[in-house]
């Protein structure tokens, strides 16, 4: 399937106005080729009644939001394609209570959910490493703690940020919340998210040491006694790390508890992952392919906290 994709609200709304449209738009998403069913990998089937076709093979029926985020959702798809347009045409993105409104849902934690849910599709499922010169570094999201020093964290969440140098500029970027700022948690994240071979520049932190021996390049910039700022130091990073926590303030005024983060986490790379397209559209067609992709959330795990792991990088 091409590039294809709304321009504009008004070409969405005519387009997308009915079930039937939007089913077939995440049908040509979620199989390019042509159905293919998930048991018997036959691409024989046919419809039998809206959104499900039944495979000729094993009889096995499904429906084009099965194994998505649309999953056993009450939520009319042309709901849920007026949410994307909205989350994705908004620069900064939008609120639950934003969202509840322009939409006229009847409910805040319908909104509260979708916009989850949504979140969890913003991670495509195996992108590429950050790759070249890559800078990274932690910062702490929360109010100060008293008897707390250096790295060490009781209610602040601890973010770890890897950003990619591009001329003067930054290209992508990684982003994830971790348990400490131990050789295990820094070290995990940057496997995960930076390529072999690549620099990775960081400050002087013991954290970062094994990085020479897991096949990176480590450039050490040693912030002690620099007559420079950490922020001139590793520029792009702390950029980066200026930006979610403007983000944060600004469209959701800071209230994320700390189990949540992850999520917002995974909005911002999106987001700033693709900063430079000049089309929204464009962005609606890549949040609508990805969520066909990635696999259900049910509501009670995106209520539920989520435990803090070493992989799994966001």
């Amino acid at each position: 399937m091409s590039e294809d994709y709304p321009r504009t609200l008004l070409e969405l709304e005519q387009r997308f106005n009915r079930e039937e449209a939007c089913a077939e738009y995440l049908a040509a998403l979620r199989w390019p080729g042509g159905w293919v069913c998930p048991r018997c990998a036959g691409a024989e089937a046919w419809p039998i009644r809206r959104n499900r076709w039944r495979c000729d093979q094993y009889r096995y029926e499904m429906s084009v939001t099965a194994g998505t985020i649309f999953q056993d959702s009450h939520v009319p798809l042309t709901i849920w394609f007026r949410a994307m347009w909205q989350v994705t045409s908004q620069k900064n993105g939008i609120s639950a209570l934003g969202l509840q409104r322009v939409l006229g849902l009847g409910s805040y934690k319908t909104a509260w959910a979708m916009l989850h849910k949504l979140r969890r599709a913003m991670v495509r499922p195996g992108r590429e490493r950050l790759s070249g010169s890559v800078e990274a570094d932690e910062t702490y999201l929360g109010g100060l703690e008293e008897g707390v020093r250096g790295r060490q964290t009781e209610s602040k969440a601890l973010i770890v940020v890897a950003a990619e140098e591009d001329g003067k500029g930054i290209g992508r970027i990684r982003m994830q919340r971790i348990p400490d700022a131990s050789a295990r948690s820094l070290v995990c994240f940057v496997e995960e998210s930076v390529e072999p071979g690549s620099v990775v520049h960081t400050d002087g932190w013991l954290g970062y040491e094994p990085l020479q021996a897991r096949g990176y390049i480590h450039q050490v910039t040693f912030l002690r006694g620099q007559q420079k700022s950490p922020s001139e130091l590793l520029p792009r990073v702390h950029r980066v790390i200026s930006l979610l926590k403007r983000w944060l303030l600004g469209t959701h005024q800071g209230a994320i508890g700390h189990h949540h983060l992850d999520d917002y986490l995974d909005e911002f790379t999106f987001r700033f992952n693709r900063r430079t397209s000049a089309s929204r559209g464009k962005l609606f067609y890549r949040l609508a392919q990805q969520a066909v992709q990635v696999d259900p959330a049910p509501f009670a795990t995106l209520v539920k906290p989520q435990p803090i792991a070493f992989g799994g990088v966001k």
